[in-house]
């Protein structure tokens, strides 16, 4: 076993990563550039170097053997060191190069651009590869290791996981401007119950700090009506068919050039905290560790750069 495993190049590796990331041969071919029988050949010699089959059908959808689970995690950790020793010797001659793989919550991706901005002015030799996912494949995701950093917001709390809140999250209440609504000075959650509540799709975090909160207040909807992304969201708002729990940061230009209203209920804004995430113990890159520790330091700075977005005062500190 251990002659054959010495056999395994990094090109089948990559091959190997971009079905399991895809799922499927034909589109991890046209990823890596590469026919489909290529794929099955690496696939195949790769299988027989380690003496087990890596992938199965059921139906028509591909799974990872046990066997794929154990080599996908031993590809990420040498991936990585591949990748840090790459910055290491950038950071040697002097400045810190190379590339954060970094994923993050849907209603996290208008302020991320401006925090890596930020960062890149700092660091301007640095890229960004950034993955948008919701809040159940962020949590996937970290249980394989699968990007540098994450920014969540809801970490889960049955992982090892190292964390650090940052940015507030403040989830607020949004009507079309003519909504009957629109006209109180105040409001109360049962107010908005008769009226049709736009939901995200399963897995949201929005959706789930959303109705967990509504439970707990016992502010029970009607009617509900799931729309599959952020964006889509935001546009059923402004077309009449609902009001909608949305975070302030993902509708602030909405809100600013009167395309949507927010509605002045007593129990929101509803507060939860951005946080970047990585499991605990795993080998950051030194451009991962730059931006965890950029983070750390400029947290005061990047509550005011969030500030227009929300428009809440700058300094306000993270909620827990």
């Amino acid at each position: 076993m251990r002659k054959s495993m010495m056999r395994i190049t990094l090109r089948q590796l990559q091959v190997f990563r971009a079905v399991c990331e895809s799922r499927s041969y034909s589109r991890a071919a046209e990823e890596m550039a590469l026919t489909q029988p290529a794929v099955s050949l690496q696939i195949r010699q790769l299988e027989e170097l380690i003496g087990q089959p890596l992938f199965e059908y059921l139906g028509k959808k591909l799974y990872l053997t046990a066997a794929a689970e154990a080599l996908q995690r031993a590809s990420t950790d040498i991936f990585g060191r591949i990748d840090s020793l790459d910055m290491q010797l950038s950071d040697l001659q002097g400045s810190l190069q190379g590339q954060l793989n970094l994923a993050v919550e849907s209603s996290a991706k208008y302020i991320t651009p401006h925090l890596f901005a930020a960062f890149k002015r700092k660091h301007p030799e640095v890229s960004l590869e950034l993955v948008v996912v919701n809040h159940a494949q962020a949590v996937k995701r970290l249980s394989i290791s699968r990007d540098d950093l994450l920014i969540m917001s809801q970490v889960p709390t049955d992982m090892d996981l190292e964390f650090l809140p940052f940015l507030d999250n403040p989830i607020v209440a949004v009507a079309p401007v003519d909504h009957p609504l629109c006209t109180a000075p105040e409001l109360k959650l049962q107010d908005l119950t008769r009226y049709p509540l736009l939901i995200r799709e399963p897995g949201s975090g929005t959706r789930k700090a959303a109705e967990d909160y509504l439970r707990q207040k016992r502010a029970h909807f009607a009617q509900t009506v799931q729309v599959a992304s952020l964006d889509a969201l935001r546009e059923s708002v402004a077309a009449g068919l609902g009001l909608a729990l949305i975070p302030r940061h993902a509708v602030h230009l909405e809100l600013a050039h009167g395309l949507l209203h927010e509605l002045p209920v007593l129990e929101l804004p509803l507060y939860r905290s951005w946080c970047v995430v990585h499991p605990r113990g795993k080998r950051l890159s030194p451009v991962a560790q730059a931006f965890f520790a950029f983070i750390r330091e400029e947290r005061a700075q990047i509550s005011a750069l969030a500030a227009r977005f929300d428009g809440a005062p700058a300094g306000r500190p993270a909620a827990g």
